[in-house]
């Protein structure tokens, strides 16, 4: 006889509880498959409960496919052992677990990651983030439920345009700042924009996520070398780019500040022909920690070419997906009739309170003392380092540009013997050949590596640098 004992339920439901003790019992093969179960009413009369328990349990496991019913004939145990016992003893995996193991891989830990950009905790505003938050929502109500502009809300790009004017001395009106979830959303606005037909000239060494894109998208890519001013403008004249995509303020990986000379050029390039555009990615100029920043290329652009792009990744956190670009005023209206369809991609939520961040003055502050963090933060590893014996076999350069450097060691060893090395020893390392398309120019970079310290604990520098120098020697 079928019987079940509720005394141990707690506060779950009756015919909760019921229907887990039946899937129990069908899944571990006590109930077995095409068994007969009690009628509803006699079932409730056995167990002491209402038919309605009973009717609830059994419908619960008729819509999970456990049990079956047949018109005037009752309910039945389902099938399902063949396909259970195949997915318990791995013969199938479930394709939901497979994708989650796949997305999911277990990050090697490391005693000191010279890699990583991303943000500590202790370094991201929280109290005063919570404070914005609670006020917006408290203030904003309405606002928040409304569908921004596709540029992003008004409040935010002029915040965006006043910062742009005090610290950069760029002179933008909001209109022209087009506000997005990322600065790869905002690299596939403009491919849109500038046309798939346009050729692309990118930095070598660069970024490779920016190559990645350009390729995902389908359009040409040219790689144009660098000298110790930027991107070559003998070999884009060579070429037949018509869109330059370059970080002029300071280039990742190699950390060079292009000087004005070189900007007048490449601007002088732009003008030179319709159609002719430069993408400019100031990704990280917040944090240049020695001298005044050198002027931005659109700030010194006459001929409205030049389109400004910057992310607040750097600035606040990489899980803060807000980014903007500013168009230049020839090009606003295209991009009005071309793609104002898109709807803004950055919640209205995370809008507002950014906004509120830089008007009352937080913006502002928080970078000023991220800024004395960082710069505390290079002077102790470089002290460290001077103060190793790894200063024997290492010089540094690019120190002051921003939040990496460039480190080459004077070695017989591979990159990758170095790398491999610096792994066992609980550091991870990058080198700058790896930035580099193609392999010509890698046997000029061997055995320089780029050191971000952005997310080093100041506690571990010291060791750090003493497991670097076990690796390098």
């Amino acid at each position: 006889m079928l019987t079940y004992s509720f005394e141990n339920r707690g506060k779950e439901a009756l015919y909760t509880w019921l229907y887990k003790c039946m899937k129990d019992d069908i899944l571990s093969g006590k109930l077995k498959s095409g068994e007969q179960l009690p009628s509803k009413r006699s079932f409730a009369r056995q167990l002491g409960v209402s038919t309605l328990t009973v009717e609830n349990a059994y419908a619960l496991l008729q819509t999970e496919g456990y049990v079956s019913s047949l018109p005037k004939k009752g309910y039945y145990v389902a099938d399902i052992q063949p396909a259970f016992h195949r997915l318990q003893t791995g013969e199938v995996s479930s394709p939901a677990s497979a994708v989650l193991i796949r997305e999911q891989p277990e990050e090697r830990q490391y005693f000191a990651d010279f890699s990583s950009n991303q943000t500590r905790k202790e370094n991201f505003p929280f109290s005063v983030w919570t404070k914005l938050i609670r006020r917006v929502m408290a203030e904003q109500g309405d606002h928040l439920l409304k569908n921004p502009p596709g540029g992003g809300i008004l409040p935010l790009r002029e915040a965006i345009a006043g910062q742009l004017r005090e610290f950069r001395d760029m002179q933008v009106s909001p209109e022209q700042i087009i506000v997005g979830a990322g600065t790869e959303y905002l690299y596939g606005l403009l491919i849109q924009l500038l046309g798939f037909d346009s050729v692309y000239a990118v930095e070598n060494p660069g970024y490779q996520k920016i190559w990645k894109i350009y390729q995902a998208y389908g359009v040409t890519c040219r790689y144009i070398d660098l000298d110790h001013s930027g991107m070559r403008p003998e070999l884009l004249e060579n070429s037949d780019a018509n869109v330059i995509h370059i970080s002029p303020s300071h280039h990742f990986p190699t950390g060079i500040t292009m000087p004005v000379s070189r900007r007048h050029e490449l601007l002088g390039w732009a003008a030179k022909a319709e159609e002719r555009y430069i993408i400019e990615d100031d990704y990280d100029s917040e944090f240049r920690l020695s001298g005044k920043p050198i002027p931005t290329l659109q700030s010194i652009d006459r001929d409205g070419r030049v389109i400004y792009v910057n992310t607040f990744t750097k600035s606040l956190a990489s899980t803060i997906r807000i980014s903007y670009m500013v168009l230049p005023v020839p090009l606003l209206e295209r991009y009005r009739e071309q793609l104002g369809f898109y709807s803004c991609t950055v919640s209205n939520f995370e809008q507002y309170t950014l906004a509120a961040f830089i008007r009352d003055g937080h913006y502002e502050k928080h970078i000023n003392r991220m800024r004395n963090s960082f710069r505390r933060k290079r002077n102790l590893l470089l002290d460290a380092i001077r103060e190793s014996p790894l200063a024997s076999l290492v010089t540094i350069s690019e120190e002051d540009a921003g939040l990496h450097f460039l480190m080459h060691v004077s070695t017989k060893l591979s990159d990758e013997e170095i790398t491999e090395r610096a792994a066992e020893n609980g550091i991870r390392l990058t080198g700058l050949s790896r930035y580099f398309h193609g392999g010509e120019e890698q046997t000029r970079s061997a055995h320089t590596f780029v050191i971000n310290y952005s997310n080093i604990e100041e506690s571990r520098i010291e060791e750090a640098v003493e497991r670097l120098y076990q690796a390098c020697r």
